[in-house]
């Protein structure tokens, strides 16, 4: 067994292509270490980081762990300070450091793809990724936010968030149509969630498309109409 071991954490949890990625990375870089994943739900955290022994050197997390970890963590990053959530954990001794990543991921992502700026977005979701999806937008320079969401009490936490970074934040029901054409539709909702919401071809004609769910094949489209898929 080796020295180092990492993991992601997280339920549901099996189709994570984490691992795959990091021991690609691990591969290239000649590094001996071992990244596995590991289904932990509520309330589970505190739990499985007191089982972890010194051979232990970071976490990454989903869903419904990237705010529970809070309370837990010794340091934090600003961004985590930001968004109240944190994907990335490394263990140093009896240190928690946490990170979040998403807001950078999300934000380079549309980068990549030569979407530098968006002035209108919209988040489907309200979860922990949403706050991070949030950020993001405002990132990169998003004035106008709309996020669609069952229960609208969910979406405190992003709408406060996109407030004090001056953004105009609005709800929708999240089987709602779209009030106006945004720059861009960044869904957040997790494998699974159907819902009744469509776009028009008129709305979304110009706009980029960003889903962080896995699936096989190509990115949700939640219109009809054509679009540029980032992620």
């Amino acid at each position: 067994m080796t020295a180092t071991r990492l993991a992601v954490l997280g339920s549901p949890i099996r189709h994570s292509l984490s691992p795959a990625l990091h021991s690609a990375a691990y591969d290239v870089l000649g590094l001996d270490w071992s990244y596995g994943v590991a289904e932990v739900g509520t309330g589970g955290l505190p739990g499985f980081l007191e089982g972890l022994d010194g051979d232990w050197r970071g976490l990454s997390l989903t869903m419904p762990l990237k705010q529970e970890v809070l309370p837990l963590l010794d340091t934090r990053s600003d961004l985590v300070g930001l968004t109240g959530a944190a994907n990335t954990v490394r263990l140093d001794g009896g240190t928690v450091r946490g990170w979040n990543t998403d807001v950078a991921g999300i934000t380079e992502a549309f980068r990549h793809h030569d979407v530098r700026s968006l002035l209108t977005v919209d988040v489907l979701g309200a979860g922990a990724t949403a706050l991070s999806a949030v950020a993001a937008a405002g990132v990169l320079g998003a004035r106008d936010i709309e996020i669609a969401v069952r229960n609208p009490a969910r979406a405190a936490d992003a709408v406060a968030m996109g407030e004090r970074l001056g953004i105009a934040m609005r709800l929708r029901g999240l089987d709602e149509a779209p009030t106006r054409t945004p720059d861009a539709v960044v869904s957040t909702l997790p494998n699974g969630v159907e819902t009744a919401l469509r776009y028009t071809p008129d709305q979304q004609r110009d706009a980029v498309l960003f889903d962080v769910a896995y699936h096989p094949g190509p990115p949700r489209e939640p219109r009809s109409g054509s679009t540029r898929a980032v992620g």
